[in-house]
């Protein structure tokens, strides 16, 4: 059998492995330095040194702990509440209020966090017991806290994007730049269907009543003022220095961790107790993502050394497909992948499989980053794993998981629509990262 064969069976054990429920870390490290000490011998060693230690002193991705941390100690700060009850009370006497809401403060706390499970479960625990006071329907309540999480994947400061630069080989900044028009294309989109909804249906939405929105209207003001200008400040500071060339997304992260404990520290929230949560919360975050990272980065140097990578595009190319039936099919691969996966191995092992074919079909690596990003956003909402609607359910405990599946579906459907745009208007994508870096 030669390697690049060897490789293609390396990848079906992959699968079959983590189906069964191995832990998917270890998983890694055990079939990269099994397959690669009888494909490479000794040298498999080397290469894991290599590529752990590579991995764990890449400047960029520090980016990683540096903004969750920034996220969790926003998160502690209870700034999200504050926005989340100015915007309910200042819109309540309008039907569908709360679903508005709720995309305006995720797609705020998802500029803030980058973290998906953080967002959805903080989104839900604002946002699902008013909702359910206020007689919302139960499955557009869940897909739109769901769909709206799942924000954090796509709106910088992502940190799947931070992992994507270096694997990819494509600059932090001009992905966070071309992330944020499509971020807001969907944040858009969810808005308009839930108004939409509403507004044949108005029983899906009634308007708060009279004694929830007895309150002044200088109170309301303070509220939405003291819950916004902070972290609008802090992300257009955080994000700008980064889009600006200014700082590197290094060190973007870390400003934007000094901003996160000023506002913190203003809002008296930047306790022993709640600092010490926040480290805690970013060690077990980064360590879980690095570890992982690291992990698949050697099982993917392992498929490099057996040119499989090679191996499979000049077995593809030589078919003579169209260009888009290659990226469609990569796209699917990766939305049926992102259901037993983390998102970790598709960017750092799937992707580079495919990105000879891509840049023999001369693809845009930015444009198809950000269209990978829009899919395995979907992966958060699919069932049968679909994530999301577990964190939904341990922080909503009455709301039935069929329901928050079907509310979540119509999402789905949504972000289809989303990446069909993206892909026939990739200007799009590309227009902000060129007109700020050029092209």
């Amino acid at each position: 059998m030669s390697l690049e064969v060897a490789g293609l069976v390396l990848l079906g054990a992959l699968f079959v492995v983590i189906m069964i429920g191995f832990p998917i870390s270890f998983t890694l490290i055990f079939l990269a330095l099994t397959a690669g000490y009888f494909g490479v011998g000794e040298r498999v060693f080397y290469l894991m040194t290599y590529t752990f230690w590579n991995t764990m002193m890449n400047e960029v991705l520090a980016a990683v702990a540096l903004f969750t941390f920034m996220g969790y100690l926003l998160e502690g700060a209870g700034l999200m509440n504050r926005l989340f009850t100015a915007l309910q009370l200042l819109s309540g006497r309008m039907k569908g209020s709360l679903y508005l809401g709720v995309v305006v403060t995720a797609a705020l706390f998802a500029a803030a966090t980058g973290i998906v499970g953080a967002s959805v479960t903080i989104i839900g625990l604002m946002a699902g017991p008013v909702m359910v006071k206020a007689k919302y329907d139960t499955s557009l309540s869940a897909g739109v806290i769901a769909a709206g999480g799942t924000l954090g994947i796509l709106i910088p400061p992502s940190i799947m994007l931070v992992v994507m630069g270096p694997v990819m080989q494509i600059s932090v900044a001009r992905l966070y730049a071309a992330a944020i028009i499509p971020g807001c294309v969907l944040a858009t989109v969810y808005a308009i269907y839930c108004m939409i909804r509403v507004h044949r249906n108005p029983s899906l939405g009634p308007p708060l009543s009279d004694a929830e929105l007895d309150k002044p209207l200088s109170f309301m003001i303070k509220e939405f003022i003291f819950g916004m200008v902070p972290v609008g400040t802090l992300i257009l500071s955080t994000l700008g220095a980064i889009m600006s060339g200014f700082a590197s997304p290094t060190e973007g992260s870390a400003l934007g961790c000094v901003g996160a404990a000023a506002v913190a520290a203003a809002h008296r929230k930047l306790t022993f107790k709640a600092l010490k949560e926040a480290v805690f919360k970013t060690a077990e975050t980064t360590s879980m993502v690095m570890i992982l990272l690291a992990a698949s980065t050697c099982l993917g140097s392992v498929f490099s050394a057996f040119g499989t990578p090679q191996y499979i595009a000049d077995t593809l190319l030589s078919w003579n497909l169209p260009g888009w039936v290659f990226i469609v099919g990569i796209l699917v691969v990766c939305f049926v992948l992102g259901w037993p996966l983390e998102w970790i191995p598709i960017v750092v092992i799937i992707i580079p499989i495919f990105m000879p074919v891509l840049q023999g079909l001369h693809v845009d690596m930015i444009w198809f980053a950000i269209l990978i990003a829009v899919m395995l956003q979907s992966c958060w909402l699919s069932p049968p794993v679909a994530l999301s609607a577990y964190y939904l359910k341990g922080v909503i405990p009455e709301w039935d998981l069929t329901q928050i599946y079907k509310g979540m579906v119509p999402f789905m459907g949504l972000q289809a629509i989303a990446l069909i745009i993206l892909y026939f208007f990739p200007s799009l994508t590309l227009w902000l990262p060129n007109y700020l870096f050029g092209q």
